[in-house]
């Protein structure tokens, strides 16, 4: 399936409101996973996907910057059901014609709706709907739509406009500045000078992508981060090849293996830190001198408080060691004319500026939530597993792990979603929600997650717009895929933490 393929339906009357039993808001790979799960766990449940952007994928979609990949292995971040047969980390052409092929073997283009930017959802207890509004790109035509259950799959952060913060004196340069996220098909960047700031792995990735191209690039950072420098193959898939295994056994086997390792590499980073960090310095000191490694690649913090960004093949290394990218480690005073004078003194000159400094987060994708009369204020719930929400009636949201693929979760809230819709209609429910129970009464309530422990500075910069979480595993959303696969499908849907009329 190419791609470009996209579901265009014929232009509908406004005052017409289509009715569906489930909503998912999003077709990325939370959205596109949320359609196959429903699909095949309760086919007899109507549905429609509603997407803004103009074709699937999501970020692999939005996002255009050279050499744009994942940092997740595709064995862990591809779907549980659909076997990946190439290198572990891929593009996102790999990504989207992965997605694409999800969506025409299981005919689900026929459910999604493309360029809908909802507006308004409302839920109305009266009636127990939700009730939609979304603008349609294409025409600017207003539509509705009214749903009995909302799967919210929109992802975490604003797909329009990623993060910058404000420096002094960048009105004054006589160059061009860009976010990644908002990257320019006709960005002239051959033969110039570039100068990247942040130590992500957006950074990490455009670098390597355009230093054969370009004058000279820097990255420029404030603090180092950590990075894993490795093959981008799987030496176990290939062998399992090489003994004619079937892909679905290669891929159920290799997703073992790599969930295995990663489980004993988290735990590993949290008793014994120091060791872990030893353990990543030596990959990178495998390509840089020790120098440049104490000085750029060595961080203040224990592994694993930030996201660890994979280098396939070292790439990254590999353009220092070249000569056509350089790092620097210093902090910005203000942006000149010719570029960005820093703490030192020195002054960094560029014909392009990039600022992958991260993006904005956004939790409910822009839409104007009420419940029964009332704006929701999201940061004053409190979460259920990190997928449902205090007085928030039939609404899941698909927030992944940091510490592991996005898509294990996706995964297992799809299989959560479908259980709770057959459990509602076993007891003639048309409404759950979560509610503190008795024994929850006087718990303690903190911020979504414990920046002691994860700290990225999105979360830092949008906590405040989050739910809370408790103190008791049913009240926080635990970033453990290793405890989450095994409790998720056995929560006892009657619980006193769920109401049901």
């Amino acid at each position: 399936m190419s791609t470009e393929t996209k579901v265009r339906e014929p232009t509908r009357s406004p005052a017409k409101t289509e009715h569906f039993d489930v909503l998912i808001v999003g077709a990325g790979i939370s959205g596109v996973g949320g359609a196959y799960h429903l699909q095949q766990q309760c086919p007899d449940k109507s549905f429609v996907v509603l997407e803004q952007l103009d074709n699937f994928g999501g970020t692999w979609w939005s996002h255009r910057y050279p050499g744009i990949r994942s940092d997740s292995d595709l064995y862990t971040f591809g779907y549980r059901f659909k076997p990946w047969t190439s290198a572990p980390i891929a593009s996102a052409e790999e990504i989207l014609k992965y997605m694409g092929e999800v969506i025409e073997e299981n005919d689900l283009s026929r459910h999604i709706r493309y360029s809908h930017t909802i507006t308004h959802a409302e839920w109305s207890s009266k009636d127990n709907l939700w009730t939609l509004e979304a603008v349609r790109k294409d025409t600017g035509e207003t539509v509705h739509f009214t749903a009995g259950f909302l799967w919210m799959c929109q992802g975490y952060y604003r797909q329009q406009k990623g993060y910058t913060p404000q420096w002094e004196g960048m009105a004054d340069f006589k160059g061009q500045i860009v976010h990644p996220q908002e990257w320019p098909e006709d960005l002239a960047y051959k033969g110039k000078k570039v100068i990247v700031i942040g130590s992500g792995a957006t950074a990490a990735t455009l670098v390597p992508a355009i230093a054969g191209d370009v004058d000279h690039v820097t990255l420029l950072q404030r603090s180092p981060t950590y990075f894993v420098p490795g093959k981008n193959a799987d030496e176990l898939a290939d062998t399992l090849r090489q003994l004619q295994i079937d892909e679905t056994w290669v891929h159920e086997i290799v997703r073992r293996k790599r969930l295995f390792d990663q489980d004993a590499f988290t735990k590993l980073a949290v008793e014994h830190p120091d060791a872990v960090r030893a353990e990543l310095l030596a990959g990178v000191r495998a390509f840089l001198p020790e120098d440049m490694v104490e000085k750029h690649f060595s961080p203040s913090y224990r592994p694993w408080r930030q996201r660890i960004a994979f280098v396939p093949d070292g790439d990254l290394f590999q353009g220092v060691i070249a000569g056509k990218a350089s790092v620097v480690t210093d902090e910005i005073v203000r942006f000149t004319p010719k570029g960005i004078l820093l703490k030192s003194g020195q002054e960094l000159e560029a014909d392009i500026i990039v600022s992958a400094t991260g993006f904005n987060l956004n939790v409910l994708g822009d839409i104007d939530f009420v419940v029964d009369g009332k704006p929701l204020v999201f940061g004053d719930t409190v979460t259920y597993r990190g997928m449902m929400f205090t007085g928030v009636p039939n609404m899941v949201w698909v927030f992944g792990y940091f510490r592991a693929s996005w898509t294990l979760r996706a995964d297992l809230i799809g299989d959560f979603v479908c259980r709770m819709l057959k459990h509602m209609a076993d007891k003639g429910a048309k409404k759950v929600e979560v509610a503190l129970r008795p024994q929850d009464k006087d718990m303690p309530l903190s911020t979504w997650i414990d920046p002691e422990n994860f700290n990225p500075g999105y979360l830092m910069r949008g906590m405040h717009l989050l739910p809370r979480r408790g103190d008791k595993p049913e009240w926080q959303h635990s970033q453990d895929y290793w405890r989450e696969k095994d409790e998720l499908p056995l929560i006892d849907l009657d619980d006193q933490a769920f109401r049901y009329s």
